[in-house]
């Protein structure tokens, strides 16, 4: 499980949204956690309206004012990476491996279309390098991942891609208290795409008749993985919604009252691969809740 968190920090208090969910979890795991900032080349002189931190004396400043958050049976490091770094990502990726973490932590920052782009790198090339990473909304404050006997969501499509993400949220579930609820999405007529939805104008009645029998298939698989789940101790239920899988998904997680959404993910490089793709940084950019994302096979 996660037992190392390496969470990187650039000196904001949005980054620091993180912070309530690293505590959370180091207790819960019994974990260590390493904070890290990476000096940036080229770097703008502020950061989320405040002054960026472009010297290692000013972050190892910083870091002597955040070490305290953290309860004195949190074991803490800090690492100021000194040398400036035009890719931060892969330098995230890089002191990841350096300290043999399992588990990046960030704050999703999307605000801007700048710093959109930049969250959604970093995260892609983490994932990329089969790090599973948690993104945290800035505006989740001092909210645990999970309140008690909360539940986490679990999206799944049938494939070992989104399954990657269940081992690691039936244990994390079981240390935080919490039940599982897995959810498959099935579209309906009105939200076909590509090739189906040529299929849904050419062929109406073929289709919904095919919709029909993937909600069916859908029952059976769910029923399959709930007394897998529930035979190692968890305590799981299950949903099938119809309709756009990035809406229902977030639709779902919000009315659950949902503490975490866990997600396999491609562990592939390439904005073509992960970022353009996937439902994952559409549900992370929209909704509020963090997100887990674990990599799956390539």
């Amino acid at each position: 499980m996660f037992k190392r968190l390496i969470i990187p920090l650039d000196g904001s208090r949005l980054s620091e949204a993180v912070l309530p969910t690293a505590i959370f979890l180091a207790q819960k795991l019994n974990a260590s956690v390493t904070l890290v900032h990476v000096i940036e080349r080229n770097a703008p002189t502020h950061v989320h309206g405040e002054p960026h931190l472009s010297k290692p004396a000013e972050a190892e400043a910083y870091f002597e004012k955040v070490r305290p958050l953290f309860p004195a049976e949190i074991p803490v490091e800090v690492h100021v990476h000194s040398t400036a770094i035009a890719d931060v990502g892969r330098s995230i990726v890089e002191h990841a491996h350096e300290f043999e973490s399992d588990l990046v932590m960030m704050c999703t920052h999307g605000r801007s279309g700048l710093r959109k782009m930049l969250f959604g790198s970093i995260a892609q090339q983490v994932v990329a390098a089969k790090v599973p990473v948690l993104l945290v909304h800035p505006q989740q404050g001092v909210a645990a991942p999970v309140p008690s006997g909360g539940q986490f969501l679990i999206p799944l499509d049938g494939t070992e891609v989104r399954e990657a993400g269940l081992p690691a949220a039936r244990e994390l579930a079981q240390h935080c208290g919490a039940g599982l609820k897995l959810l498959m999405v099935v579209p309906t007529l009105g939200t076909l795409s590509g090739v189906e939805n040529t299929s849904r104008i050419l062929l109406p009645a073929t289709t919904q008749e095919m919709l029909a029998q993937e909600t069916e298939d859908a029952k059976n698989y769910l029923k399959q993985w709930i007394g897998r789940l529930t035979g190692e101790g968890a305590s799981v239920s299950a949903r099938i919604r119809r309709g756009d899988a990035t809406e229902s998904i977030i639709s779902e997680a919000e009315s659950m009252g949902a503490g975490l959404i866990v997600m396999g993910t491609s562990a592939r490089a390439g904005m073509d691969a992960f970022w353009s793709g996937s439902v994952a940084p559409k549900i992370s950019e929209k909704t509020h809740l963090p997100v887990l994302l674990i990599p799956g096979k390539r």
